[in-house]
């Protein structure tokens, strides 16, 4: 994640002190945020969904018992952060228990829905089960949203599970997926964001993962993302002209960053300098390093993009085992990635503040797990190619 509100404006955020690794050690390193993806099944049908979530669960999702079990290693391995995922988390029968149960074993736990089901009673559990942050997905508003969301009416219902959650005081983030059907939404959804008086909002780049893998022709141009980037930053210099303190974000894409830092050269060298140090301290991606995944039956990933591969099932090994094990080429690659890079990556100046950013686009579009991003806008001359 890049938060734009922190470089641009200095602005503390909840997350700066796991964003800028000041998180507690485990055998010297800081223990991921966990993704759980723990439900495949949704109540949407998204056309640009990284986990392809459908109508059914497989039979070996993983139980109750066995969930609390796997929530229970990964306290003992340190994990600051669970954030449910799916699917649609809010469909399983046991979130509001499995959430509990993480907060009892110290584990600070945030979710992530399409915000369609949060009725005034749920948001009520939600807010009793202590989750730090509901995050809410919107790629637009009206009828725009609801044609990627796959659904009639899913805008108006996720807006009133934006109000139901405010209204028990919790801290709700707006998120939207950027794609070029879509980027001319992002006014509409600051303009929201003040509205419905929501305290962070998150700016998706596309993975090319699951059904995403179908809209990679559809992605921004790099031009688009750079007019796009700078909008972004515009409005959120523009909130705290006003005083309006919101959280900007941006994700899946480590180039926002040393973009924003080029930006920064040009208007304000002494603040370029900060975020510079910023920079290198987040470390830029951190799939298999900092972030990992688990799915719904409990097999262990790089991050939740990565399905396709997994290290292992915590039905079988412990999480931790699992992640400290870099037997695997892959695992092993990730969390030491620099000197595997090809193409302009292998060549960038600005490696060390994106760390090659976001595997799996590159393997999406060239096959090679190592190539470049193809996401990466800056210019030859910027990242010191000429």
């Amino acid at each position: 994640m890049i938060s734009i509100s922190k470089l641009l404006c200095d602005a503390a955020g909840p997350g700066d002190n796991l964003r800028y690794g000041g998180g507690k050690k485990t055998n010297g390193k800081q223990p991921p945020i966990v993704v759980w993806n723990c439900t495949s099944r949704c109540n949407l049908h998204c056309v640009h969904c990284y986990s392809s979530a459908g109508d059914k669960d497989p039979e070996q999702i993983l139980t109750t018992e066995q969930s609390k079990s796997f929530i229970h290693d990964l306290s003992e391995f340190g994990v600051p952060v669970i954030l449910f995922s799916g699917g649609e988390p809010l469909l399983r029968h046991d979130i509001i228990e499995l959430a509990d149960f993480a907060k009892d074993n110290g584990i600070m736990t945030a979710l992530s829905t399409n915000g369609t089901l949060i009725s005034e009673k749920l948001a009520s559990e939600i807010k009793n089960a202590g989750f730090s942050e509901v995050g809410i997905s919107l790629d637009g508003t009206g009828a725009k949203n609801d044609r990627f969301r796959g659904k009639k009416g899913a805008y108006a219902a996720a807006v009133q599970g934006i109000r139901n959650s405010v209204a028990m005081a919790l801290r709700v983030s707006l998120r939207m997926t950027i794609t070029s059907s879509n980027y001319q939404e992002i006014p509409a959804v600051f303009d929201l964001l003040e509205k419905e008086r929501v305290e962070r909002v998150c700016f998706y780049h596309l993975a090319y993962a699951g059904r995403g893998r179908n809209l990679a022709k559809n992605d921004l141009s790099h031009n688009q993302t750079r007019e796009v980037i700078d909008l972004i930053c515009d409005r959120t210099l523009d909130l705290y002209k006003r005083g309006l303190n919101k959280e900007v974000l941006t994700v899946d894409n480590h180039t926002d960053g040393v973009y924003i830092y080029l930006r920064l050269k040009k208007q304000c060298p002494a603040r370029a300098e900060k975020v510079l140090e910023l920079l290198h301290a987040n470390g830029g991606n951190n799939s298999g390093i900092r972030i990992g995944a688990v799915d719904e039956i409990g097999n262990v990933h790089a991050d939740q993009f990565w399905r396709h591969y997994s290290f292992g099932n915590v039905l079988q090994r412990k999480f931790g085992d699992i992640w400290l094990d870099t037997s695997d080429p892959l695992l092993r690659g990730l969390k030491n990635r620099k000197g595997l890079l090809k193409g302009r990556c292998s060549k960038c100046r600005y490696v060390d503040l994106c760390n090659g950013n976001l595997r799996v686009r590159a393997e999406a579009v060239y096959g090679d797990v190592w190539a470049e991003d193809p996401a990466c806008y800056l210019t030859d001359d910027e990242i010191g190619l000429v």
